[in-house]
């Protein structure tokens, strides 16, 4: 289900987030560590399950959400405020169209707890994640300071501190069969979270 970012941001719609506890489709966020595969198994979600994928650093990159560079990390430095205000009309619009979401970031402290009914936190073998983020070229300094993330596990224990715990599920991404049957666990999970609140 290809939809446009501009095209979710360019339809206005009446509806609030108040009004989103109408939602009859699930909103799904996949998150974990840089390289642990987020994009590839949303991607996957998305096109089985019929839900729009939202590819947060996509969005930071097409509207520069960012408010200056961390040269060191080689990375830019996130302005949150006009992100959320991005996602919170592509949100809105999706509900008005009967259409869930599944994003992913390598985040998830920032978004709104009632925006996500799913959240996915994927884990992967360090040695499995250093050759991935070599692969992608970054830097000693990145790719440490994500190997030790991945590690300490910090975006599980973020994801436990900011969501219910019971939506929170920790799921291993090494390899391909792993990321199958993790859309697989999923799939079922969407499909009851469909007739429980049709």
């Amino acid at each position: 289900m290809a939809i446009l970012i501009s095209s979710l941001l360019s339809s206005s719609t009446n509806r609030t987030m108040a009004d989103e506890t109408e939602r009859r489709r699930p909103n799904i966020l996949v998150t974990g560590t840089p390289g642990v595969g987020k994009t590839a198994t949303a991607a996957m979600l998305a096109e089985r399950l019929g839900l729009q994928h939202i590819n947060v650093g996509d969005i930071i990159k097409q509207h520069k959400c960012y408010d200056g560079h961390d040269d060191a990390l080689d990375t830019h430095i996130l302005d949150e405020d006009k992100l959320l205000d991005l996602m919170e009309a592509m949100f809105q619009k999706c509900a008005a169209d009967n259409i869930g979401i599944v994003a992913d970031y390598h985040s998830c402290e920032l978004f709104p707890e009632r925006w996500f009914d799913l959240i996915l936190v994927l884990r992967a073998n360090t040695t499995i994640l250093f050759d991935r983020l070599t692969e992608r070229g970054y830097n000693d300094n990145k790719r440490s300071e994500n190997m030790e993330a991945e590690i300490m596990q910090v975006v599980l224990d973020e994801a436990r501190e900011s969501y219910d715990v019971d939506i929170v599920q920790e799921l291993p991404s090494n390899t391909k069969e792993d990321m199958e049957a993790n859309v697989e666990r999923c799939r079922a999970w969407a499909e009851q979270w469909v007739k429980d609140n049709a």
